[in-house]
């Protein structure tokens, strides 16, 4: 496939050029040489040096199927992890901490209990992802690292001078990632977790295009209207898309996500948006990473 050839000196300068044209080939990994990196790309881009390589398809994490998740310096296992297997992981390199799942996601903040194990005995954390980073405490937040492939995703699709409506916006990784790979002009973000807000508060505060309401989304107010509205709730997102088209610019579009078996989508998703919208345009139908055996977090992009 086609690859921009640049300078290792100029890796990242050059890559934040390419998200922010739309360009750069996401789900493709560049290839390292002795001098230069490799940059996929996914259409014709002009005033770079262009060469034919096969580049290797991505990892991708949201479809990793072992035994844990990795945040920052914190590795978090299932509860069927042995405390003699999980002390392995401290072997790696950039983890300082490891803590179980003691059940599953629960409460209206969906957060998790998690028992320390080994390391340093925190649950804060400094996470990085795609340029940008954002601290956090994994117990008391929700936030799950799966999903870098689809912020990118959708920051690509964002033109200069839109203004951007995040529901349940967290500790800010779709701000953050919107904020430097896109020319956004607003983007609002809506947590009713205050601790999570407070971390996004922190996260974001070079950003002077970011707002932050510590609020619940049924209940946010604005004067404002968006070019396009995220719901990356996957569970019951439902409730809350009259928020979302009460703040939609005509032609606006809306990215909405649930969870959904191989077998339902894209019937499941569609239907959940036909019982409170009875008129829309699919643009696409993703499917942003495995969360369980032949199911999956599902986002359904629309124009209304």
């Amino acid at each position: 496939m086609k690859c921009v050839k640049v300078l290792k000196k100029d890796a990242e300068k050059i890559k934040k050029q390419l998200l922010e044209k739309g360009a750069f080939a996401v789900g493709y990994s560049p290839l390292p040489g002795r001098e230069y990196i490799y940059f996929p790309v996914n259409k014709e881009v002009k005033g770079y040096t262009l060469v034919e390589k096969n580049a290797p398809l991505k990892e991708k994490k949201e479809e990793y199927s072992g035994a844990y998740d990795q945040i920052g310096d914190i590795i978090i296992v299932g509860k069927e992890v042995k405390d003699s297997e999980a002390k392995k992981l401290l072997q790696k390199v950039d983890v300082k901490v490891v803590l179980r799942r003691e059940g599953l996601y629960h409460g209206e903040f969906r957060t998790q209990d998690l028992e320390w194990i080994a390391g340093e005995k925190r649950k804060e954390t400094v996470y990085r992802e795609s340029g940008i980073q954002m601290k956090l405490d994994v117990e008391k937040c929700y936030f799950t690292p799966r999903l870098g492939t689809e912020r990118l995703r959708i920051a690509q699709m964002i033109q200069p001078g839109e203004k951007v409506l995040i529901l349940f916006s967290g500790v800010g990784p779709y701000p953050l990632i919107f904020a430097r790979y896109s020319k956004a002009s607003l983007i609002v973000g809506v947590e009713k977790n205050p601790v999570a807000h407070q971390y996004a508060v922190e996260n974001c505060k070079k950003y002077p295009q970011i707002q932050l309401y510590n609020i619940d989304a049924k209940d946010f107010s604005s004067s404002e209207k968006f070019d396009r509205v995220l719901m990356p709730l996957p569970k019951s997102a439902e409730e809350f898309l009259h928020v979302a088209v009460k703040y939609l610019k005509k032609k606006g579009t809306i990215h909405f996500y649930t969870f959904a078996a191989a077998e339902e989508i894209p019937t499941k998703p569609l239907s959940l948006i036909k019982e409170k919208i009875p008129s829309f345009k699919v643009l696409s139908v993703v499917k942003c990473g495995q969360y369980a055996p032949k199911k999956f977090r599902v986002c359904i992009d629309f124009i209304v």
